[in-house]
């Protein structure tokens, strides 16, 4: 799997521990781009710094029908999009770009990455941010600490929306250029089927969805990432945005929430039993109040559609439940994260079997 992060990397060590808990030396909207590969009980990781040769372009044009020029200067980060969408298309695949919480290791953020690759149909790319990964006894100072570094990756989160954002309009109107010739060389003389048949060609194309999942503290980062009104965020990005356990607050949500725009659905999901949203809450130093994923009053923005998971079986205070124990013992609720993670409209399947309350603005399993 493909890491961005604007962490510190220690070239001098291998495997995860490359990875600081620290923004770069360079600042915080500094970018990096790790592969990540399992081997064994362990894992390799490696840099991706190259520029293109012409070759290396050439293949991408070949692997995914596309026009680009050899001769200009094109970068690692563009292969590893073009072979991200390639896998997603031969594999029938959806993109899940996945940005964590506070206090994650990379251990953990890796390991529920991978989780999420084996529970539901998705390539995953993780944005990682620096969060102290301190466990317990950190308590409150690991807390605000953590805080402080997400306001301070908000830049470079919006940074790597925007890169998604160019790769994917640069490939998909390279991708329309040369469709629009094969119509045009088919239909030389008759404009209207030329049309359909671009038409019908770019519809068989657009399978592969790209989704955002921001979890916990995560949606804390994204908040303050859409702040600019220039934000990458405020773009039409993503198919879908699935807001998790957001550790940030519920009062004035709707501000920033609708700030985004989408091609298809905002979810923000809801669990009222959540242990780490409760903790979060009790936190002193900066004002605490309550936790917009631990919330079902003033559910109020206007783009979001309401999942309310409180009280779900299996379920009961976890801060993580769209992995695990929770998805693999209610096949409802697994179905409900398919759909939000795999471009689905959820309210709208029979299988994830949604009902509306009008009372709270929310759907409930």
């Amino acid at each position: 799997m493909y890491i961005v992060t604007n962490r510190q990397i220690d070239e001098s060590e291998r495997g995860l521990k490359i990875f600081g808990t620290v923004p770069s030396s360079k600042g915080p909207n500094e970018l990096r781009l790790v592969k990540v590969t399992r081997s064994g009980n362990s894992y390799r990781t490696e840099l991706i710094d190259d520029k293109l040769s012409e070759d290396d372009v050439k293949k991408i044009n070949s692997d995914l029908d596309l026009a680009l020029d050899p001769k200009q200067d094109w970068y690692a980060s563009l292969s590893v999009a073009a072979e991200t969408l390639s896998q997603a298309e031969r594999e029938k695949k959806h993109v899940l770009f996945y940005a964590h919480g506070y206090n994650n290791d990379l251990n953990d953020i890796v390991d529920t990455a991978q989780d999420l690759e084996q529970s539901y149909n998705v390539i995953v790319v993780v944005f990682s941010w620096p969060s102290n990964g301190g466990g317990a006894v950190s308590g409150t100072l690991s807390y605000l600490s953590d805080k402080a570094d997400a306001r301070a990756s908000a830049t470079a989160f919006s940074r790597f929306a925007d890169k998604v954002r160019g790769y994917h309009e640069l490939i998909s109107r390279s991708r329309e250029e040369l469709w629009f010739e094969k119509a045009k060389a088919k239909h030389p003389s008759n404009p209207q089927k030329a049309q359909e048949l671009f038409t019908e060609l770019a519809n068989k194309d657009c399978k592969v969805t790209l989704n955002l999942l921001c979890h916990s503290m995560g949606n804390y980062l994204l908040k303050h990432a859409l702040v600019p009104s220039s934000s990458a965020f405020r773009q039409m990005i993503f198919f879908f945005f699935c807001l998790v356990a957001a550790d940030t607050n519920n009062e004035n949500h709707a501000d920033w929430v609708d700030a985004m725009d989408f091609r298809t659905r905002l979810y923000i999901v809801i669990n009222e039993g959540d242990f780490a949203l409760a903790w979060s809450r009790r936190k002193p130093g900066e004002a605490q109040k309550v936790r917009l994923g631990h919330s079902l009053d003033v559910l109020n923005a206007r783009n979001a559609k309401y999942i309310n998971v409180t009280g779900a079986d299996w379920v009961e205070n976890k801060h993580t439940y769209f992995t695990g124990e929770a998805v693999q013992k209610n096949r409802q609720l697994h179905t409900v994260f398919t759909d939000l993670f795999e471009g689905n409209v959820a309210e709208n399947n029979p299988q994830a079997a949604l009902k509306y309350r009008v009372d709270l603005n929310a759907y409930e399993l």
